[in-house]
């Protein structure tokens, strides 16, 4: 639960945001049109000749916009946990100056998370914006499919934050991404059915949170039932978000009162 003083660093976000936010909003948009340009139109067109007739009767360009949602989420929910926290901790350092206040460890960490939450869902909305301009989302059903999204996004966040807390270098910074992030991108689910993969792999590939996060967001966008029930796929996410939370307020009390 967000602390009074927690909103006191949502509101500092908020302040230094509005000298920043025209490069974000030209990422914002840039991004889910390459992508989709790309992928669901480039690649699409051959994936529907090929299999004539898309994916589950899905065209590729439809099947693949929801699974885009939900790992643009988890990338941009990691890189809100990584960069701002290691300049806070490390480079900058102004969590320290933060915490000579009444401000404390763990009302910076639920504070970074209010306004990582906050971006999210505007990136998000941009996303489907954009998905219902290509054709491949109707618009209410994809504004629908940010809420499983945001859950992916958030949840990446909070872990990510709770991991760069706790190290005392960058060092670590570049095995993140290259050896986690990357791998949880891949194999989410957003751009092939998991079951193309060998057999032994499949389950391993399912214990990814991001893959329940694309099954969620392509349930809602395009009314389909998702593979394991709403029920787990959100308690999966929910446990990824609950242990994030617990480990960042240790991570960030460790490491700014040590």
């Amino acid at each position: 639960m967000t602390t009074p003083l927690a909103v006191r660093v949502l509101e500092g976000h908020a302040r230094s945001y509005r000298h920043t936010w025209r490069g974000t909003t030209v990422s914002a948009i840039a991004t889910p049109v390459l992508f989709l340009a790309a992928m669901g139109l480039g690649l699409g067109t051959l994936v529907d000749e090929g299999t004539g007739g898309g994916i589950d009767g899905i065209s590729y360009l439809a099947w693949l916009a929801p699974g885009l949602l939900a790992v643009s989420a988890m990338q941009n929910g990691a890189g809100d946990g990584a960069f701002p926290v290691l300049a806070g901790m490390r480079w900058v350092r102004d969590y320290h100056a933060a915490i000579a206040t009444p401000v404390r460890p763990a009302d910076l960490m639920l504070g970074n998370l209010a306004w990582a939450t906050i971006r999210l869902a505007a990136l998000l909305t941009v996303f489907v914006v954009v998905a219902a301009a290509f054709g491949a989302l109707p618009l209410g059903r994809g504004l629908l499919a940010v809420g499983p999204g945001l859950l992916v996004g958030v949840a990446t966040c909070a872990v990510v934050s709770a991991f760069m807390a706790s190290r005392k270098s960058d060092e670590a910074l570049a095995g993140l991404f290259r050896f986690v992030i990357v791998p949880l991108f891949l194999f989410s689910g957003a751009f092939f059915p998991l079951d193309e993969l060998p057999t032994a792999v499949q389950p391993l590939a399912r214990i990814n949170p991001v893959w329940h996060g694309v099954e969620l967001s392509r349930a809602v966008a395009l009314d389909i039932p998702t593979r394991m029930g709403w029920p787990v796929h959100v308690g999966a996410l929910v446990l990824v978000l609950a242990a994030g939370i617990a480990w960042g307020i240790r991570s960030f009390t460790r490491s700014l009162r040590s």
